[in-house]
């Protein structure tokens, strides 16, 4: 059974669900304008707003006929905190994690798919 740490990390693996969560820092968003920005459909994008749901980095409400999607701030908070526990990342900087983690892991390895 997958930890919710594991469900956050699995998310934030894909670039594509970290520009939602980008996006979803300014404001809530309707699930239209969260897929109006990227070149796939509306299901590809609702598959990606699900697997942020599960890992707890969004909500999503019905509000009439549209479906809202909320950040979830506080849901990185264990990762952030696991991170920081290396030392040398910054509590968000996934992109140094990433770089350290392509040097330390063997390259057969392929962690991207989710």
């Amino acid at each position: 059974m997958e930890t919710q740490i594991d469900l956050i990390f699995a998310a934030l693996a894909d670039p594509t669900r970290r520009d939602i969560l980008v996006m979803l820092l300014e404001d809530d968003m309707a699930v239209t304008d969260v897929a109006d920005p990227f070149d796939m459909s509306l299901a590809a994008i609702s598959k990606h707003l699900g697997i942020l749901t599960r890992a707890g980095l969004i909500s999503q409400e019905k509000r009439g006929r549209v479906k809202w999607c909320k950040l979830e701030p506080d849901a990185m908070r264990d990762a952030s905190i696991w991170m920081q526990s290396f030392g040398q990342f910054e509590a968000v900087n996934l992109d140094a994690f990433e770089e350290f983690l392509s040097k330390e892991l063997p390259p057969d390895q392929d962690f991207s798919q989710t």
